[in-house]
C-alpha cells in the first residue's frame, strides 16, 4: 500500500501495474551499468534510507570498460572481494524508454552503509561540486554537444572485422548536410523525437564534417540533469542505432587523418532567477563573475586533464591543424580556443569549454570544469591573459596540452586543486584507473606497429 509521503514517480508506477523497471548507474569510464527489476523489488528499493536502495556489485567502480579489474586500486578490488555496494536510485530521474514498450526507467547513485555518498561515484562526485557551487550562491546551469561517427555495423559484423575498417554510414566530408540527413531519416529522426519523449531534448542535430559524423546539442539544464541528460543520450544513441544497423561510436579520434569528436560543454552561473554571467555595462558584457571563473579555468583546467582527456585515444585528436583546441587559451566566440566566450544576451551569456572529447564521462567532465571554474571566484582570480585571436595567435608563448595519459594523470595526482574539489579518495582512485588503462597501451601490440615492423626491421 502506498504511503502518504511516497515519492509520485513510485506512486505512479505502483498505480500502473508496470510488472518492471529499468535501472543503471554510471561506472568509472561513463558507460551505464544497469539491470532491470522486478516491480517488488523496485518498489523496496525506493524506499526511503535506510530501508531503500539494493545492492550492486561494486566491481563497476573496479574494472574498466572491457570487464577487466584493476589490480591498483585500494577503495574497491580483489582483495575485497567485489562485495555489493549500496545504489540508491534518484526517483527524479525516472522517465520511460519508448524503444523499450516504455519500461520506467530511473539512474541511481552508490551511498555507503551509512548513507553518505560514496566517494569514487562518478555521480556522486559532480554533486559533491554542486554542493559547494550551491554553498557559494550559485546553480550551475550546462549544456553539452557531442559529435560522433556512425558506421554501418552491428557488434557482429565489427567484432568479425577484428576492429579494422568500420563501414561509414555516408561517404565523404558533408558537414550541415541536408542530402546525408535524407539519406537516413529514419535514423535521424528516431534520435530527434525519441529522446525527445526519453526525457532528453536535442535542441539541433546535423552533419558535421566527416564520413558518418553527426553533431548534437543537448538541451541547457541544471547541471546534474545536464549530466544525466548526457550520458543517456550516449547510451541512448547507441540503442536507437541498433534498430536501424547503425553503430555510434563516441570515440575521441577513430580516424587519423580525419577530425576527431568533441563533448563541449557550456556553462553559465544563476541565483535561481538571472544569469549572473552576463554585465550589460561591461566591455564584453561580461561580469566580473564570469571573468574569475573563465579565468579558474584557463589557470587549472590542465590540472583535471584526465576527467576531460580520459582515454589513450583522447589525445590523438589534440593535434595542430584540427578543430581540437591544444592550449589553455579562450577568445570571443572563437572557435579555436579551449574557452570560447558567447557574450550577448543576458539569456545567452556563456561559456563553451571546448577542450573535453566525445569520450567523456559526462558527470566527470562537467566535475572538472565546474571546478576549475569556480576555483577562480573563490579565489577572486582576474582574467589577465588577452584573447587570442584566429588559431592561437597571440598563444605562442602558452604550452600546448600533454599528449599523453600518463603525462595528465601524473599532474592529476599531484594536483591540490582536484584534491579539494575532489576528494583525495576519488583522486587517488580515478589515478589508479587511468594509469591501468596506460599500461594496457603500453601492452598492446597494434596495427602500427605491425605494420612498420613486421617485415622491414
Amino acid at each position: 500500500m502506498a504511503t502518504a509521503r511516497e515519492h509520485p514517480a513510485v506512486a505512479a508506477i505502483r498505480k500502473s501495474g508496470a510488472s518492471k523497471v529499468k535501472v543503471a548507474v554510471s561506472d568509472i569510464d561513463g558507460v551505464l551499468r544497469g539491470k532491470y527489476l522486478h516491480r517488488d523489488k523496485f518498489l523496496g528499493t525506493a524506499e526511503p534510507y535506510p530501508k531503500g536502495g539494493f545492492g550492486f556489485c561494486d566491481v563497476v567502480l573496479g574494472w574498466d570498460m572491457m570487464d577487466v579489474c584493476y589490480d591498483n586500486t585500494t577503495v574497491t578490488g580483489w582483495q575485497h572481494g567485489f562485495p555489493d555496494a549500496l545504489a540508491r536510485l534518484d526517483l527524479d530521474t525516472v522517465r520511460h524508454v519508448p524503444w523499450d514498450n516504455g519500461v520506467p526507467f530511473f539512474l541511481g547513485e552508490f551511498i555507503n552503509a551509512d548513507g553518505t555518498p560514496h566517494p569514487v561515484c562518478p555521480r556522486q562526485t559532480l554533486k559533491r561540486v554542486l554542493k559547494r557551487a550551491e554553498k557559494m550562491g550559485f546553480q550551475v546551469m550546462t549544456g553539452m554537444e557531442f559529435e560522433w561517427y556512425n558506421f554501418a555495423e552491428t557488434p557482429q559484423s565489427w567484432a568479425a572485422k577484428k576492429g579494422v575498417a568500420p563501414e561509414p554510414l555516408t561517404p565523404g566530408m558533408f558537414g550541415y548536410s541536408l542530402l546525408r540527413v535524407n539519406q537516413n531519416r529514419d535514423f535521424f529522426n528516431a534520435i530527434m523525437d525519441d529522446m525527445l519523449a526519453f526525457g532528453v531534448p536535442v535542441e539541433g542535430l546535423h552533419t558535421e564534417t566527416g564520413p558518418g559524423v553527426y553533431e548534437a546539442a543537448i538541451g541547457f539544464s541544471e547541471a546534474l540533469e545536464q549530466a544525466d541528460r548526457a550520458i543517456l543520450f550516449k547510451t541512448g544513441t547507441r540503442e536507437i542505432g541498433a534498430r536501424f544497423g547503425i553503430m555510434p561510436s563516441f570515440m575521441a579520434k577513430p580516424h587519423q587523418p580525419l577530425p576527431g569528436c568533441s563533448g563541449h560543454i557550456h556553462q553559465s552561473l544563476s541565483d535561481g532567477k538571472s544569469n549572473l554571467f552576463f554585465d550589460a555595462k561591461a566591455p564584453r558584457r561580461m561580469s566580473k563573475l564570469f571573468e574569475s571563473y573563465l579565468a579558474g579555468q584557463v589557470a587549472c583546467m590542465m590540472e583535471f586533464g584526465p576527467m576531460i582527456w580520459p582515454t589513450i585515444n583522447s589525445y590523438k585528436r589534440l593535434v595542430d591543424g584540427f578543430w581540437a583546441p591544444v592550449k589553455p587559451t579562450w577568445g570571443m566566440d572563437n572557435r579555436t580556443a579551449s574557452f570560447r566566450v558567447i557574450a550577448g544576451s543576458p539569456k545567452a551569456t556563456r561559456l563553451e569549454t571546448r577542450c573535453p572529447g566525445a569520450d567523456v564521462n559526462p558527470y566527470l567532465a562537467m566535475a572538472a570544469v565546474i571546478a576549475a571554474g569556480l576555483d577562480g571566484v573563490e579565489k577572486g582570480l582576474k582574467l589577465t591573459a588577452p584573447p587570442i585571436t584566429g588559431t592561437n595567435q597571440g598563444a605562442e608563448h602558452i604550452a600546448r596540452a600533454p599528449r599523453t595519459l600518463i603525462e595528465t594523470t601524473r599532474n592529476f595526482r599531484e594536483s591540490k586543486i582536484a584534491r579539494d574539489w575532489l576528494g583525495d579518495t576519488f583522486v587517488d582512485h580515478f589515478a589508479a584507473t587511468r594509469e591501468w588503462e596506460w599500461r594496457q597501451w603500453l601492452d598492446a601490440v597494434t596495427d602500427w606497429e605491425m605494420k612498420r615492423y613486421f617485415e622491414i626491421i
